[in-house]
């Protein structure tokens, strides 16, 4: 049981069609849709990001499970996106998330966004003209404009969800007494 109780208008959906990763955005969707207006232009923002961005799936998926990593959110560390895995996501680079800025299989570009990302969840204020040279070596402005906006969706959205505690329909827990992780979770695939 969630701490908030999802709105009543999906209740009425039917979801024996959904892959569990899409159930589990759906358990986070249908709190967000008490306010329907706001979820609405969530929607639409995410949307936005996606369509005329121009990060890669993979990298945006990486920020984000580290994110979630920090954020601890259970329902955010289950999920891989498909896009991120038609884009060359596989779990040997999720299980690099675990210590970035050593792993061989992410690119310069990549360990970079996932500093700035690492940061962003952890000490938002140390992000300094240091930070922003190194990532523009390999990122434009418009596309670090980018990287902030999804880390900060990834951060507020994560932190969030972790508070209201969906945590029906996660993959089993390891049984470990260790904090949640990418790298040592079960995952589940949705949409997007």
């Amino acid at each position: 049981m969630t701490r908030i109780a999802p709105s009543t208008a999906f209740a009425e959906l039917s979801t024996g069609n959904l892959g569990q990763g899409d159930r589990i955005n759906l358990g986070v969707a249908a709190i967000m849709g008490r306010l329907p207006a706001v979820a609405e232009a969530l929607g639409s923002l995410n949307a936005a990001l996606r369509t005329t961005g121009t990060l890669s799936p993979r990298l945006l998926e990486l920020v984000r499970l580290r994110i979630a990593f920090f954020n601890q959110c259970r329902s955010c560390i289950a999920v891989r996106y498909q896009s991120a895995i038609d884009d060359g996501l596989d779990e040997d680079a999720v299980c690099s998330l675990e210590s970035p800025a050593d792993a061989e299989n992410l690119s310069t570009a990549e360990r970079s966004a996932l500093r700035f990302a690492e940061l962003f969840a952890t000490d938002h204020l140390a992000i300094d003209d240091a930070v922003y040279g190194a990532l523009r070596k390999h990122f434009s402005e418009d596309e670090l404009v980018e990287l902030g906006l999804n880390c900060a969706i990834a951060l507020g959205v994560g932190r969030l969800s972790a508070t209201w505690d969906v945590s029906y329909d996660l993959p089993d827990a390891s049984g470990s007494s260790e904090r949640f992780a990418p790298w040592n979770s079960t995952s589940v695939i949705a949409t997007g």
